[in-house]
């Protein structure tokens, strides 16, 4: 009897660790399913103006193309090599081009390779700027579309340039920032940054204010590089590298950073969401919040979107959160754009989302299309221009 109680024992606690496992292995797995949206009541029905639609699009490739709204026209392209300028009012197509076959020259059997249009776009100094996955950025004229120069830079190009004293400053996965001559395409400097053997996949876009060009660094910091010298000044560390592994010791800053008066904000994909004096480097104050996702700032508000696809809103002065907006977990949630009293996210199911500013509600929802919102919307004039992977273009508004 003795020893049939001490197998009886060890099976019970047997099937007590095989229930614990099989439970700790259930609530991961939870912890990765996407939210199922919920019935809301919606304040607002929001109107399309135009839509359009650019070929392919970029399919299910990691890129961050975005609309251009700039001299009466709205830009952008798809990831094989179509540009396009369309009318800003009415969304006529005002011209097209080929990035893979800019002169002309491909013949019916060739087949090298498509322009792999990934970086961009940007306007200013009369054209249009894109980057590409092949290392190749491509100025248009915003007019016409005829290729004004190309130029090979050290890495691929898949974020945004900027334009600061007649340059164009491209930031590479390969840790170079570039300054190219606008008018003529040619290389004026180069920093070179270093990078980790292990990244994600991304790189922050270049702003520039005051004679500077700021990035964040696949090293976790916020730096920035003189535009006239490519002289790099301070460079703050905003990631926090924590766990056992390599992976999960990744800190990349891949958001572009924000200017806003005197003051420069910035968040590591691990780590925290920072605010930094712009002049100095000085941390201000910093918060733990993760993401790649672009930030917005607005009056006293940060709106950030985390790794988790959670919304919030922060005090821009402290850090401090006013609210949060959990309903779209795991939905490959966009960053947030301001448009009026609202922001508005997108998702992987190709919906708008649009968030109260004032306490996170949720108060309208539309789709664009059944592909993802894979970019943060633009927003111009209080319309909004979103963009699906699928090369859905809609011009959006929001009833006052």
């Amino acid at each position: 009897m003795k020893n049939l109680n001490k197998k009886l024992l060890s099976t019970l606690l047997a099937s007590a660790m095989l229930f614990g496992c099989a439970s700790d292995d259930e609530e991961e797995d939870t912890s990765t399913l996407v939210a199922e949206l919920t019935e809301i009541n919606a304040e607002f029905e929001p109107e399309v103006l135009w839509e359009q639609s650019t070929n392919k699009g970029v399919q299910h490739y990691f890129s961050r193309l975005n609309p251009v709204v700039a001299y009466e026209k709205v830009f952008t392209a798809e990831r094989l090599g179509e540009a396009y300028a369309f009318d800003q009012a009415t969304g006529k197509k005002i011209w097209e081009v080929d990035l893979s076959d800019i002169e002309g020259t491909r013949g019916f059997f060739d087949d090298r390779t498509t322009a792999r249009i990934s970086g961009g776009g940007v306007a200013g100094y009369n054209m249009v700027i894109w980057g590409s996955e092949n290392g190749i950025v491509y100025a248009l004229n915003q007019e016409t579309g005829e290729l004004i120069w190309q130029t090979k830079v050290p890495g691929e190009v898949i974020s945004n340039p900027a334009l600061e004293s007649n340059m164009v400053l491209v930031n590479t996965v390969s840790g170079a920032l570039v300054a190219l001559d606008a008018e003529t395409g040619e290389q004026k400097w180069k920093a070179d940054q270093s990078v980790p053997p292990l990244t994600l996949r991304g790189a922050s876009g270049v702003v520039s204010s005051s004679g500077g060009a700021f990035i964040g660094s696949a090293k976790g910091e916020l730096a920035v590089y003189i535009v006239d010298s490519g002289q790099q000044g301070w460079a703050t560390e905003i990631g926090e590298p924590s766990g056992a592994t390599e992976l999960q010791r990744i800190v990349d800053v891949d958001v572009t950073p924000v200017i806003f008066g005197d003051k420069i904000y910035g968040i590591s994909s691990n780590g925290n969401l920072a605010a930094l004096d712009m002049r100095s480097g000085r941390e201000i104050w910093k918060r733990k919040y993760s993401s790649y996702r672009q930030l917005t700032v607005d009056g006293n508000l940060i709106f950030a979107t985390d790794e988790k696809g959670h919304v919030y809103a922060l005090n821009r002065n402290d850090g401090t959160e006013m609210w949060s907006q959990l309903a779209l977990t795991n939905r490959d949630t966009t960053g947030a754009v301001s448009v009026g009293d609202y922001v508005v996210v997108g998702d992987l199911e190709g919906y708008l989302h649009w968030l109260k500013k004032s306490d996170g509600s949720i108060v309208a929802r539309y789709r664009v299309d059944n592909s993802a919102i894979y970019v943060t919307p633009v927003v111009s004039d209080g319309l909004i221009y979103a963009q699906s992977r699928d090369g859905e273009l809609q011009v959006i508004k929001t009833p006052e």
